[in-house]
C-alpha cells in the first residue's frame, strides 16, 4: 500500500532550485574518484587545476606573516578590508592602464563568489545569461542557482574566438548578461582588442535595440598566466558596462585558499547605485568575504605569483611532443590548459583509453564541446615525461593500421 505521507515527503524534501544542481556533487565525485587512482597507481593527473608540487615558500612565508596579530582586532569580523582594496585596485591600474578605485573593489571567497555576486547584483530571476561554449563548467550551476536562465552559443572551433553573430543572434528582450572569459578555460585563448572592440559595439547596439541594458561579467582569473610576453586586454577597457571577477586561486596555484574580488571600472555610469547593492548582497550570500588570514595577506600576494616560465615551458614541451604525434593541439597565449582535439569523435572513450595507461584528462563532454579533451598544466614535469609514451600509445591504437 502508497504511504502518501512518505510520498509527500519525498516530493517536498529539497526546493526545485537545489534539484536543479543535483548534479554537482558528481563532478566533485568525477575528482574524488581520480584521486583515488592516483594514490593507487602514480599516475599522471592532468585534470583539474591543483597544484603537483610544494607551494612557493613566497606564498607560504607571505601567509605565516599575516597569521600573526597586529592588534586584538585582527581576527575580528572583515569586510572590504581598506589595505587589501587598495592593493587590488592599485595592481588592476598597472595591469590594465584603467584608474580603478579601492572603492570600486569587493572582496569575494574566490572567483565563484565574485561571478555569483555579479549576476546577483544586475539581474533578476527569469533574465537570461549568454555564455560560449566550451564554458567554465560552472557557469551554469551559478546562473541556475540565481534564479537565471543559461543562454549557450559556440564558439569558432578553428581560431577559438567567439562567435560575434551567435552571441547577437542569442540577445532577447529578456538579455541582461553576457559572461566572457579571457584568458580562457579551457581552450587557453585571450581575445584580442579588435574582437573586443567589435564585442562591446554589438552589445551597444543590442542594448539599444532592446531598451535594456545588457552588463558583461568578465571572468578573468588567469590574466596574469600569459605567455610570451602577450599584453592581456581586459573587456573593461572597451565597454563601461563591465563587471570584472577576478580569483587569486590561480595567481598563485592555491585554489583552497578563497580569496578574490568584483571590481567595477571607473567608466560605469552606475557605481553610485551599484556599490550598496553589491555591498548589501555579500552580506545577505552568506558572508562571501574572504577570511580576515588573507585579506591581511592580499596586499602581499598581490606583488608575485606562481612561476608563468615554468608554465609555459610545459606548455611547449607538451605542445610540441603532442603535435609531433599527430595530435591536433593549439598553442594556448594563458591559463594552464591545452585543449587538444581527440583522434577519435568519442572523446570520453578516447580519455578513458588514457586513463587505463595511467593518464588523467578531462573530456570534452564536461564542456559541452565533445570531440577535445582538457589537459592541466599545473601536472609537474615528472607526469609530463612520464605520460608521453601514454599519449603516444593512446594516438596509434585510435589509427590502427
Amino acid at each position: 500500500m502508497n504511504d502518501p505521507t512518505a510520498a509527500l515527503q519525498a516530493t517536498s524534501a529539497v526546493s526545485r532550485r537545489a534539484a536543479e544542481l543535483a548534479s554537482i556533487p558528481s563532478f566533485l565525485r568525477v575528482e574524488a574518484y581520480i584521486s583515488s587512482r592516483l594514490d593507487k597507481t602514480g599516475g599522471c593527473d592532468f585534470t583539474f587545476g591543483n597544484p603537483h608540487q610544494m607551494p612557493a615558500e613566497r606564498y607560504v612565508d607571505t601567509l605565516r606573516e599575516a597569521l600573526t596579530p597586529h592588534n586584538d582586532q585582527w581576527f575580528a569580523y572583515q569586510t572590504n578590508g581598506e589595505a587589501a582594496r587598495a592593493a587590488a585596485a592599485g595592481s588592476l591600474q598597472e595591469l590594465l592602464e584603467v584608474p580603478f578605485q579601492p572603492e570600486d573593489i569587493f572582496l569575494t571567497t574566490g572567483g565563484f563568489a565574485a561571478i555569483a555576486l555579479a549576476l546577483k547584483t544586475v539581474a533578476d530571476p527569469g533574465d537570461e545569461v549568454i555564455y560560449s561554449l566550451p564554458p567554465w563548467f560552472l557557469y551554469e550551476p551559478l546562473v541556475l542557482e540565481a534564479g537565471l536562465v543559461p543562454v549557450k552559443v559556440n564558439i569558432d572551433t578553428t581560431t577559438f574566438d567567439l562567435d560575434l553573430e551567435a552571441i547577437d543572434a542569442a540577445i532577447t528582450d529578456r538579455t541582461r548578461v553576457v559572461i566572457v572569459n579571457s584568458p580562457n578555460n579551457p581552450t587557453g585563448r585571450i581575445y584580442p582588442p579588435e574582437l573586443l572592440q567589435r564585442l562591446a559595439a554589438l552589445l551597444e547596439a543590442a542594448s539599444a535595440r532592446t531598451g535594456r541594458r545588457i552588463y558583461l561579467v568578465s571572468d578573468e582569473a588567469y590574466n596574469r598566466i600569459v605567455f610570451d610576453g602577450l599584453r592581456f586586454h581586459s573587456p573593461v577597457e572597451f565597454y563601461p558596462h563591465a563587471l570584472l571577477a577576478y580569483s587569486f586561486g590561480k595567481t598563485h596555484l592555491s585554489p583552497g585558499q578563497r580569496v578574490g574580488y568584483l571590481a567595477l571600472p571607473p567608466t560605469m555610469p552606475y557605481r553610485d547605485a551599484l556599490r550598496p547593492a553589491i555591498s548589501g548582497l555579500q552580506v545577505a550570500m552568506g558572508w562571501v568575504y574572504p577570511n580576515a588570514l588573507l585579506q591581511h595577506a592580499l596586499p602581499k600576494l598581490e606583488k608575485f605569483s606562481i612561476d608563468v616560465g615554468q608554465l609555459q615551458r610545459r606548455r611547449d614541451r607538451l605542445v610540441d611532443a603532442l603535435g609531433g604525434m599527430g595530435y591536433t593541439v593549439h598553442r594556448p597565449e594563458g591559463t594552464f590548459y591545452l585543449y587538444v582535439a581527440s583522434p577519435v569523435p568519442d572523446d570520453e572513450a578516447f580519455t578513458a583509453s588514457l586513463a587505463r595507461r595511467n593518464v588523467f584528462v578531462l573530456p570534452g563532454v564536461l564542456f559541452e564541446t565533445p570531440g577535445f579533451f582538457r589537459i592541466s598544466l599545473t601536472a609537474n614535469e615528472d607526469m609530463i615525461e612520464r605520460s608521453l609514451p601514454a599519449f603516444e600509445a593512446a594516438m596509434k591504437e585510435s589509427r590502427p593500421d
